[in-house]
């Protein structure tokens, strides 16, 4: 495994020192490479799923526009129509300014947002990877509705073994009793993360979404944990943050420290998954800026660093595939430990 990845890196090494000085000096003249806003669109959402580009015709997947204004009414067209023409009916996406990226109308002089629930590129990879979810999750149970005695083997297998790791190693151990109540919740979490982690390392159609790395979709998985935490918790657990048990004049203070840490706590979860799924792919996408960006200089420049770049870029894709299932995994372990603790009973002290 370890000699084909080298005999890979050293073949797109030899490759790209070949075709890179030429294509580079084709761009050179047309325009400047601009790094920044290769890493922008490609970490941001977008109205089309652009796959590539062949003698300058940009292939894509266009999506639904659903907008509603106040003016107006509802909206409904192909993405497709701000490509044909600048903008349609009185719709147009933002090129700069505070609604950069988004779609606008305008109102006399002014740019107004509209009532926006338009079915992007995160939308839509939202969709595909809940599909693939649900049907690798019925495809591994069907297995079972068999009842056979003999044990699975190939993927079933190897999907076994990670629920039960999960099950047993995580769930089990900080929730304790109350397991099975939450485990349904907790599996469809830390497999809905790693899919979309996995599915964002594609770089091809329907992958390369940057669902995991947007915030909006980190709040939504660390306000389902707040919700699991805080609405069914147990009386010890609401007693230890309102009437925690210290001396009588500290109460009020620790009481405001634990109603703090409410909201911390899934405060943290959101940043961490989007942190470090949006760094990685900040490094590799910066890895590959690195090859366009010496390609002017000189022949010898651009082949040394597109060897370095690529070989770079391979140990990060494996290092991502790590990463991938780590942030996983640490998503569900952190909200099973903050459901445990929501769920401990006082032991009474004989």
């Amino acid at each position: 495994m370890k000699n084909s990845i080298i005999k890979i890196g050293i073949l797109l090494s030899v490759l790209l020192m070949f075709t890179m000085p030429a294509f580079s000096q084709e761009e050179e003249t047309q325009e400047k490479f601009n790094s920044r806003e290769l890493i922008i669109e490609h970490l941001g959402d977008a109205y089309d799923w652009h796959i590539t580009t062949i003698n300058g015709h940009h292939v894509s997947v266009y999506l639904p526009v659903i907008v509603y204004s106040k003016t107006t009414g509802w909206h409904v067209f192909m993405s497709s129509k701000f490509h044909e023409e600048e903008s349609y009916e009185n719709f147009y996406i933002a090129k700069e300014g505070e609604y950069a990226g988004k779609i606008v109308e305008k109102v006399g002089n002014e740019e107004v947002r509209p009532f926006d629930i338009s079915i992007t590129k995160n939308v839509c990879s939202l969709l595909i990877n809940c599909l693939l979810l649900v049907i690798i999750i019925l495809y591994v149970s069907s297995y079972y509705k068999k009842k056979s005695m003999e044990a699975p083997t190939g993927f079933r297998g190897i999907m076994e073994m990670l629920i039960s790791s999960i099950y047993d190693g995580v769930i089990k151990e900080n929730i304790g009793k109350d397991a099975d109540r939450y485990a349904p919740y907790l599996l469809t979490v830390f497999f809905f993360i790693f899919l979309s982690n996995l599915m964002g390392l594609i770089p091809i159609f329907p992958g390369g979404a940057n669902l995991t790395g947007n915030i909006a979709v980190t709040f939504t998985l660390a306000l389902c944990t707040f919700l699991a935490v805080n609405l069914f918790g147990n009386k010890e657990y609401w007693k230890e943050i309102l009437w925690p048990d210290v001396p009588l004049w500290m109460k009020p203070l620790m009481a405001l420290i634990e109603i703090f840490g409410i909201f911390t706590k899934p405060f943290t979860l959101m940043i961490r998954l989007f942190a470090n799924i949006m760094a990685g792919h900040s490094i590799m996408l910066g890895m590959t800026c690195i090859i366009f960006l010496t390609a002017s200089i000189s022949m010898a420049v651009c082949s040394t660093m597109s060897a370095v770049a690529v070989f770079f870029m391979i140990f990060m894709n494996c290092l991502e595939l790590l990463v991938a299932f780590i942030q996983a995994y640490v998503f569900t372990m952190l909200s099973s430990i903050f459901i445990g603790l929501s769920r401990v009973e006082h032991e009474n002290e004989h």
